[in-house]
């Protein structure tokens, strides 16, 4: 600036009134409140938990790190009362000026009685008020501590198993934890792990989750009305964080059950030094108490052991020649560093493999065999995060993650001879990798506003498959390579969206997102219009619509329904186009209190058309013809879901729960499939029912009880069989999933005991898994029948059901400390 623009200003300043001067000083507008809530016992961020003025209804909610940011009107002599709340954690109240602006800091404690129940939107901010529900629809937020009381499979709780029991969403068949959210696949949903994408989420073939629900901090399911934020698939988001690990004492849990046994430990880095450096400083003894420690860590593993317990078995079977097993295991490491008030860093990993093996030796005369296979698969994640407080207003998270997932098959034979030795070697690899580069900002202006944009870069390589073979001596230079296709796709992402509240009734949400997919020379752009609103016809009832477009660069090629690991992650090309979706969704929300215990009912109904789905050609599978393209294997069409969607739920009380019902249709067509005729899903359930119930008869005993009901997932069957004259049976197949097998339904029990200790608490749970010992089918097979040497029919030919569990008890102990 120069002189004179100096001294002018200079003169400007000192003209004015003395009143006016001092008013545009020390009186702004308005002020803002922000910090970060945790929890008083631990020091791990509350995600959700809102601060509220209930005199004026102005409020926000934290983010995924803890962070909120409210902003007041100003006032110099007044103050106000705001009310922080958060499910299962006893209110906190606290009155502040409005004079200035400042950090406020929040540790609420765990409630005496926490409300363990899946909540759905919005809550009811105890009895003082309520903050105005979100506009996201179709939002399902899991508490870690109902995950736990939910009815377990062989003892194992599990975070998918529950997300199972709610609207909207279905498993693939018996046992499994495979997520089939209204219409889609499982490669349909994005399932973040800290943010970072988990590609095969479960374990023995979709029998358990890969996620130790005793390493978490927040499960959150998103069925329709994404934000702006979420992108790259076309049915749901599932966010999970892990915790960050105890600021202030060492604690532990774990437990053991039928198939396996985990250990979590957490604690404080560095605590003594900074309850020295406060002490130092002068602060009494409740404030050092009080003080957490920089840094904190979480450590979690889980095994199962079935092999080893089994392992003599097999061995005198096999005359200790020859052993077979499977096992998988998962750890899970996270720690956070806080460099500054406004600066965190955090560190966390994930990896998990299962692996079936055998081994045997065969020894006759001089001549000895050895044979070995094994089958394995896993992921592999890592994730680094930076967020910075920027300003009260304003938050900065930085993410730079690496994910894998990978299958093995293995096969080695060896045939010692006085003749020489005869080898045979065989590995079948493939996977896919992801090196990811994003970040967001939080900008929250005002209560009307919530701001959010960023940006992602995500580099993909896939290898669907690589054959290696050896095999001596019948190659001279004894191996073989054949090679799958190798690509490599640049996923690019750009968004920004608002969450604007025009007036006391109506809010809204409304965002852009821009995508590209960069491979083998070409760009593939998408532009995706996400938008939410919701309306309060009364002080109780909520309408809400939204509208969102989607799209999915990576495809899953699979060859059957129950998501095996040797199913293959490939990238959109110039050639097969990227999946997209729309989906429309209408509903409305009630929530009310009835003799002092608060219900919610919702409704919704939604529909999606999705373009550019693939499936195998009849006939293809991922071993066949190896070193040719993928892309030359496959069909391409279109698919459409639709339905409808009920959620009861009961949510405080001795005794909880929901009741779910979901009416849908879900419909493909290929043209090189079935005639080029539309057909039924494979998972197209038409009525779809689930009951849960939790009751507490005294604080140490639980009886918690689950039921469900589906229409038989679709089928092809042969509709008849005919003999040509050269005696070749033929089976005539009737339309692409025209069959539909029986009805599924179970119930499951669960009554665990809780016993206090001066060092912790521990936790008996006995569970029945289809207590009434159902006979649900979990495939269906042709039985030829039985003919005698003379032609004459013993056995009618029929079609014959497989069932894989009747009734299964187990026992599981927890404990903590």
């Amino acid at each position: 600036m120069t002189p004179l623009l100096r001294r002018t200003a200079l003169a400007a300043v000192l003209a004015l009134p003395c009143g006016a001067r001092a008013q545009s000083v020390s009186a702004p507008a308005t002020i803002t409140l922000s910090g970060y809530i945790r929890d008083g016992a631990t020091g791990e961020n509350l995600i959700g938990a809102t601060v509220v003025r209930p005199a004026t209804r102005q409020g926000t909610a934290t983010n995924t790190f803890g962070f909120y940011s409210l902003t007041l009107p100003a006032s110099a002599t007044d103050s106000a009362d705001l009310l922080v709340s958060f499910i299962g954690y006893d209110a906190v109240r606290r009155r502040v000026p409005l004079n200035r602006s400042q950090t406020l800091d929040f540790r609420p404690r765990p409630s005496a009685q926490q409300l363990e129940t899946a909540v759905v939107e919005g809550t009811r901010a105890q009895a003082d008020g309520r903050l105005a529900e979100t506009t996201r629809m179709s939002t399902i937020n899991v508490p870690i501590a109902q995950l736990k009381q939910v009815p377990a499979l062989l003892g194992e709780r599990d975070v998918l198993r529950v997300l199972q029991l709610l609207p909207g969403v279905q498993s693939g068949g018996e046992g499994q934890t495979g997520l089939y959210v209204r219409g889609g696949g499982p490669d349909q949903n994005l399932i973040l792990l800290d943010g970072t994408p988990v590609y095969n989420a479960s374990h023995l073939f979709g029998f358990f989750s890969v996620f130790n629900p005793d390493a978490l901090n927040n499960v959150e399911l998103i069925k329709g009305g994404f934000p702006a934020r979420y992108g790259g698939r076309l049915s749901s988001v599932l966010d999970i964080t892990m915790k960050e690990g105890n600021t202030r004492e060492l604690h532990g849990e774990g437990g053991i059950g039928l198939v396996g046994a985990r250990m979590t430990i957490e604690g404080p880095i560095a605590l003594r030094k900074a309850r020295e450096k406060a002490r130092a400083a002068g602060a009494d003894s409740a404030a050092v108490a009080d003080t957490e420690a920089p840094a904190s860590f979480i450590v979690s593993g889980r095994r199962t052991y079935l092999d080893l317990l089994a392992r003599p078995l097999i061995a005198a079977v096999a005359d200790g020649e020859g052993t077979a097993g499977y096992f998988f295991h998962d750890f899970n490491a996270k720690l956070n560093w806080r460099l500054s008030r406004r600066d965190r860093l955090y560190l966390s990993g994930y990896t998990g493999y299962d692996k079936f093996y055998l081994r045997s030796t065969e020894t006759f005369a001089a001549e000895r065999k050895r044979q070995k296979a094994s089958l394995g698969w896993g992921n592999l994640t890592t994730a680094l995060r930076w967020n910075r407080e920027l300003s009260d207003k304003l938050f900065l998270n930085t993410h730079l993650t690496y994910s894998r997932y990978q299958f093995d098959i293995r096969q080695d034979y060896e045939n010692r001879t006085p003749d020489g030795t005869e080898t045979f070697a065989m590995r079948y690899l493939s996977n896919i990798r992801d090196w990811s580069l994003k970040s967001d900002l939080d900008w929250v202006p005002s209560p009307d506003h919530y701001v959010r944009a960023g940006g992602q870069v995500i580099w993909h390589q896939f290898r669907p498959g690589a054959l290696t073979v050896k095999d001596r001596p019948l190659q001279d230079e004894g191996s073989t390579l054949t090679a799958g296709t190798r690509t490599v796709g640049v996923e690019m992402g750009l968004y920004a969206e608002d969450d604007w509240r025009l007036t006391d009734r109506l809010k809204v949400n409304t965002g852009l997102r821009l995508n590209g997919f960069a491979v083998r020379g070409k760009l593939l752009p998408t532009v995706e219009p996400r938008v939410a609103a919701r309306y309060f016809l009364t002080d109780e009832v909520a309408l809400k619509a939204a509208y969102a477009r989607t799209t999915q660069f990576i495809h899953l090629l699979t060859n059957s329904g129950i998501g095996l690991p040797t199913d293959l992650w490939v990238p959109a090309t110039p050639t097969v186009r990227p999946q997209r979706a729309q989906q429309v969704s209408l509903g409305v929300a009630r929530t009310f209190t009835r003799g002092g215990e608060d219900f919610e009912v919702t409704f919704e109904t939604y529909y999606k058309p999705m373009h550019n789905l693939i499936e195998y050609q009849e006939g293809a599978s991922f071993l066949g013809n190896t070193d040719s393209n993928w892309e030359s294997k496959i069909t391409s069409g279109r698919g459409w879901a639709y339905g409808g969607e009920v959620l009861v739920q009961k949510k405080t009380g001795r005794t909880t729960g929901w009741v779910g019902y979901t009416l849908s249709w879900s419909n493909r067509r290929f043209e090189e499939l079935n005639q080029g005729r539309r057909f039924p899903y494979r998972y197209d359930r038409r009525h779809d029912l689930k009951l849960v119930v939790m009751h507490t008869f005294t604080p140490a005993v639980r009886l918690s009880g689950t039921f469900v009901y589906g229409t038989g997932n679709a089928i092809t069957l042969a509709r008849g069989r005919y003999t040509l004259g050269n005696y070749q049976t033929y089976d005539d197949y009737g339309p692409r999933n025209s069959f539909r097998m029986p009805a599924y339904h179970r119930l499951d029990l669960d009554l665990s005991f809780t016993r206090q200790k001066r060092w912790g608490q521990i936790v008996n749970s006995i569970s029945i898994y289809n207590a009434y010992a159902r006979r649900n089918p979990y495939f269906i097979y042709f039985d030829p029948g039985y003919t005698d040497g003379m032609g004459n029919q013993i056995e009618k030919p029929t079609y014959k059901q497989v069932s894989l569990f009747s009734l299964i008890p187990s026992f599981s102990k927890s404990f903590k400390f």
